[in-house]
């Protein structure tokens, strides 16, 4: 499959200021030196414990956030260099699912409103077809013309994500980031809101890079994985390949917490020790080296390169 977003040692910092004045002390590394490839028509899965950077690298490849260093190239357009028109039909082509159905909908503006709003500012048809291009948007997800006139607050969690996926369809974009669209809802709710993104995902043709520290949903849904910490790629494969025999400790670590009837099948659960370091105060070397249960001088002193260890696998390990 042909490159839809290529990312090329992407890095997003952002000061830590003090003060009155304001004072630059400190800087978070949310991502840092980020090299990545999203295949047109598949679905890339991106997972890490909470704080390694993963909703951030999501935002940059949107343009939400703008990169500190590093280029992000659409279609092999580079991003940052798009005249403002060019840009504005690109940002079309490119759009997200937010992880709180509560939080990401306007309680003031009806379902109507909400999923027109883009559909305007950038022209997608005239006002006299507006509403029926709603409706048959808001069918492709599950629900009925009656819900255009109501208010998010009528609808149950699971109503308002499918809303959430109806205004990510409302550009007929290419790429939708699904930045954790299932982890506030309840397990029953989850399996039809993924059911409804892998049918829309062959029905249209869709490119989705999927957010999640839920390991289970990512393997349902995934062709690749891609496992961050503190920032960095630690390791990025084919789903199977990764899931029947991990190479980086971090993703053994993982895995091995995943729970599966009648064991994991991966030996014992590998708890690890201490919790991971402050984005701010960044480890030398390898920065899993801290809660490593395999870590050895080098680790503490050079970092690994993510390479190429065969078979379209790649790692960032010192001795795998």
């Amino acid at each position: 499959m042909e490159p839809l977003i290529e990312i090329i040692a992407v890095k997003k910092h952002y000061p830590v200021t003090r003060g009155f004045f304001k004072r630059k002390e400190l800087t978070v590394k949310a991502v840092d030196n980020v090299d990545l490839v999203v295949r047109r028509g598949e679905t890339l899965g991106i997972v890490g414990e909470s704080g390694c950077g993963k909703s951030t690298l999501g935002r940059l490849i949107l343009r939400l956030e703008e990169p500190t260093e590093g280029r992000i190239l659409y279609a092999g357009r580079d991003m940052a260099l798009l005249p403002a028109g060019q840009l504005q039909q690109l940002r079309a082509k490119l759009s997200i699912i937010f992880q709180d159905p509560y939080a990401s909908l306007n309680p003031r503006k009806s379902v109507y409103s909400i999923i027109k709003e883009g559909m305007e500012i950038h022209r997608v048809c005239s006002r006299s077809e507006m509403r029926a291009r709603i409706v048959d948007i808001l069918e492709q997800v599950g629900m009925s013309e009656e819900a255009l006139d109501r208010y998010p607050h009528e609808f149950s969690g699971g109503q308002r994500q499918r809303i959430g996926i109806a205004r990510a369809l409302a550009l007929s974009p290419e790429l939708i980031i699904a930045d954790e669209p299932v982890s506030s809802l309840d397990v029953s709710i989850q399996a039809q809101i993924i059911n409804i993104l892998m049918s829309l995902k062959e029905r249209l043709g869709l490119t989705y890079v999927f957010i999640s520290h839920d390991l289970s949903v990512v393997r349902y849904m995934s062709n690749r994985v891609a496992v961050m910490y503190l920032g960095k790629i630690m390791e990025l494969s084919d789903k199977e390949e990764l899931y029947k025999r991990p190479l980086h400790p971090y993703t053994v670590a993982l895995l091995s917490a995943v729970p599966m009837i009648g064991g994991n099948g991966r030996g014992r659960r590998i708890v690890l020790s201490g919790d991971i370091p402050s984005p701010i105060f960044v480890p030398p070397g390898c920065r899993f080296h801290t809660r490593c249960p395999e870590a050895q001088d080098i680790c503490k002193k050079e970092t690994p390169p993510l390479e190429d260890k065969g078979g379209a696998r790649f790692c960032a390990c010192h001795f795998r």
